[in-house]
């Protein structure tokens, strides 16, 4: 008779992943929003998504590929037509770009682990501008990256960058610096006089430019925000991630690119298959449609963010106990509620007590405590009335240490 097999004395938490996989901190922001996803009652401006939904065109495109039967594996750097469409979007912005330095991810958060994938070993430094999406900072910590944060700074203006600061954070044995500009969530953006001081710095050392570009065409001063691609040569340690999801209103549809040197790109078909393969054929269609269709989208988009930024920020600075700045960039306004500085209670609270979904500081770093993003990207009505929610939660709040 087999005899049965003993039981582990070693417990399942035992054998959990890589301690710094156990470090890494859970999403603040969907602490806050998934214990109300799905309740209408609830407004939710959380998430960096306008409330508009994909335009029509892009979507029959997507059915037209589905209906012909597009559902099977491409190439893993991309449909080589849509490659050379972004290639061609991204070069009448920024200069010539060739298609062998674009490859097609799966969203734009796949853009930026890939890159981490390529670039970054076990104790790899990696200087990141603060604060940020969380996933900027957590991705190459997942890789066991040495992640060393260089703060912006905030004042009457908003936020700036110091870049002498920056400059001496970016020391000879740095792998990578990250960017994020215009910056989710401050809506802080770089310039290209800056932007021209640290390539030659960086040129010098030898680091890597990560740039995550996904906010460039969501700018309120000029059409296109600055970009290390306008200055850099191509044989330069420059990468841009960008995606579909903010300037054509793709959120859901997780489809975006990486535009490097071609060197870089050649080897990322493996990183790409042991990821996921490919992005799917009848997303990069809606892709292709969407860079055809450019010229009316993306105007109109900006046109409503603007309208929408200043529509807020009008209501919230006549708020006497709300703090905030008009930002240049992004789909965000950063706001304190002054005497507060627990930002996660704060959203838990106006979220139990108001029905509003506002994303608190904490997530984006320390350095943003404090303050509540508002995602702006949605009708003047709705803002209004989240406007008249935040009023009530304050007006409802005892207690927020």
């Amino acid at each position: 008779m087999q005899q049965p097999v003993p039981l582990s004395t070693h417990a399942v938490s035992d054998s959990l992943p890589r301690p710094a996989i156990r470090a890494l901190a859970s999403s603040r922001i969907r602490e806050v929003a998934n214990a109300t996803m799905g309740d209408t009652s609830v407004l939710p401006f959380w998430f960096g998504e306008p409330d508009l939904v994909t335009p029509q065109p892009i979507r029959d495109a997507a059915i037209r590929a589905l209906s012909e039967g597009d559902t099977f594996y491409h190439q893993n750097l991309g449909i080589s037509l849509l490659r050379e469409s972004i290639a061609s979007y991204v070069g009448g912005l920024h200069g010539s770009i060739a298609a062998d330095r674009v490859a097609v991810t799966s969203s734009g958060v796949h853009a930026l682990m890939l890159v981490h994938q390529a670039l970054i070993d076990p104790g790899a430094r990696v200087v990141i501008v603060t604060p940020v999406w969380p996933n900027l900072t957590e991705a190459p910590r997942i890789l066991g990256a040495n992640v060393v944060p260089v703060p912006l700074s905030y004042g009457p203006a908003g936020w700036t960058l110091d870049v002498d600061r920056l400059l001496a954070a970016l020391t000879p044995n740095t792998r990578a610096l990250v960017i994020n500009s215009p910056n989710n969530p401050t809506g802080w953006m770089i310039d290209a006089g800056t932007q021209r001081i640290i390539l030659a710095h960086c040129r010098r050392s030898g680091i890597w430019i990560v740039a995550d570009d996904v906010y460039e065409r969501v700018c309120y001063e000029t059409s296109v925000a600055p970009s290390f691609l306008a200055i850099a040569d191509s044989g330069d340690r420059v990468i841009s991630t960008n995606s579909f999801s903010k300037s054509w209103m793709m959120t859901g549809w997780r489809l975006g690119w990486i535009v490097g040197p071609a060197p870089l790109i050649a080897e990322l078909p493996k990183l790409v298959e042991y990821n996921t393969s490919c992005a799917p054929g009848f997303v990069q269609q809606a892709g292709i449609e969407a860079i055809r269709r450019t010229a009316e989208i993306v105007p109109p988009m900006q046109a409503r963010m603007l309208d929408a930024r200043d529509h807020l920020f009008g209501l919230l600075s006549a708020m006497p106990e709300i703090e905030v700045t008009l930002p240049p960039g992004a789909m965000y306004l950063f706001l304190k509620v002054r005497g507060v500085h627990d930002s996660l209670a704060l959203a838990k609270h106006l979220v139990r007590h108001a029905k509003i979904g506002l994303a608190p500081g904490i997530a984006f770093g320390p350095e943003s405590e404090g303050f509540l993003r508002w995602c702006f990207a949605a009708s003047a009505e709705r803002l209004s009335e989240g406007v008249v929610r935040l009023q009530r939660g304050l007006a409802a709040m005892q207690s927020i240490e």
